[in-house]
């Protein structure tokens, strides 16, 4: 298939998922198990992201050439929504050379001594590079936000705690990602919209069998316990920092086939967009690699 029916399927895929403006946005509009009526066949979905995977292959390999442009990527979603097996099918053709995954756990004291997005910065991909946020500094305006005993940790000074908090943080997430984008770093950001049936459906799966009894933890059904205030939360985070810069994409979660090639349609429309090419060799380079090749041919 030509480059451009690729990036045409790309854009059918990316464009109903894509927020750049969410001014009024509610979760409810998009169906966590929507497929755009695309066949649920295996084998079909299955050829269809092998194809993604070597065109983002060979977008990976541009840009890494190239050495301009730096491509964060950002996952958020609720326990089973499938982040972990997304990133690792998506980016299975990847170069590990130029991908780089960072898995954002509870953080540390010394994390705690610092600002919020410390840790993050520490961990931005370099020029050239891929970088992946397994969960992110988004983490301080959900499960902080959901559970504000957790804001107490942070030792702030009270006089920079209130109501205005929240509207703060996003302002300055707004103005991080407008810092990167403006230092060649492409921040795109993927909530998987799990359902709360199809949530419990994988936890029962992960009880019933053993093979997958490790990929549970209580904490996951304490946590299941909050889920109208995390979608609260999730729908103002993505209101309150949905830019055209740094776009939101919420990618139905319930049939991880889909999820995954949207996911993958959504970096390689992006990454295209950046025309990337193979750095020029000057005319002296290629007389030296032709005098190279003589030398090698002579021996």
């Amino acid at each position: 298939m030509e480059l451009s029916q690729v990036l045409k399927q790309c854009q059918h895929l990316v464009n109903p998922y894509r927020i750049q403006n969410g001014d009024g946005f509610r979760l409810e509009q998009i169906d966590p198990g929507d497929t755009l009526d695309l066949p649920t066949d295996k084998k079909g979905a299955r050829e269809a992201l092998e194809q993604g995977v070597e065109m983002l292959s060979e977008l990976q390999q541009r840009l890494y050439a190239q050495n301009k442009w730096a491509v964060l990527l950002v996952f958020q979603a609720m326990d089973a929504a499938g982040k972990d097996g997304t990133i690792k099918h998506v980016m299975s053709g990847v170069n590990p050379q130029g991908c780089q995954v960072c898995s954002f756990k509870a953080p540390s004291a010394l994390d705690l001594d610092h600002d919020y997005l410390w840790r993050a910065n520490q961990s931005l991909p370099e020029r050239g590079r891929i970088g992946i946020f397994n969960r992110s500094y988004y983490e301080e305006t959900l499960v902080v936000r959901v559970h504000p005993e957790l804001l107490a940790k942070q030792s702030l000074p009270p006089a920079l705690l209130g109501p205005k908090l929240w509207k703060q943080r996003f302002e300055d997430i707004r103005h991080y990602e407008q810092y990167l984008n403006r230092n060649g770093v492409v921040v795109l950001k993927f909530f998987l919209h799990l359902s709360k049936k199809e949530q419990k459906r994988r936890f029962l799966q992960r009880l019933e069998r053993p093979e997958k009894n490790w990929k549970f933890s209580a904490a996951d059904i304490r946590e299941r316990g909050f889920w109208e205030d995390y979608m609260q939360a999730y729908q103002e985070m993505i209101r309150e920092t949905a830019t055209a810069q740094a776009p939101w994409y919420v990618v139905p979660a319930d049939h991880k086939w889909f999820t995954r090639l949207v996911v993958a349609a959504a970096v390689i429309e992006r990454l295209d967009a950046l025309d990337l090419r193979y750095p020029e060799v000057s005319p002296e380079a290629k007389q030296a690699l032709a005098r190279a090749r003589e030398q090698l041919l002579s021996e």
